[in-house]
């Protein structure tokens, strides 16, 4: 971990570690902790339930998500919350 006192390239520290320990590796984490909007909620998208089954496998997929066609709506809505 980088010292405290040094400038650091990383915009959101907590962020950055708390990636680090779901297993992250440096340079992902680095990518989300220093996004424009790092570590900040509300943004404009509709909630999961609001979206369509076919909407959430496509987004699943996108992240990466394995064994989502066998998936229900319920268990896409916990997996990508949870991934």
């Amino acid at each position: 971990m980088p010292d405290k006192n040094t400038s650091s390239r990383i915009k959101n520290e907590d962020q950055y570690e708390k990636l680090r320990e779901k297993g992250y590796s440096k340079q992902k984490a680095a990518r989300i902790a220093n996004t424009d909007k790092a570590g900040k909620k509300g943004g404009q998208a509709s909630s999961y339930e609001e979206r369509t089954k076919k909407e959430l496998m496509d987004k699943a997929r996108q992240v990466g998500i394995k064994g989502r066609s066998k998936m229900s709506k319920d268990d896409l809505i916990h997996a990508l919350r949870n991934n």
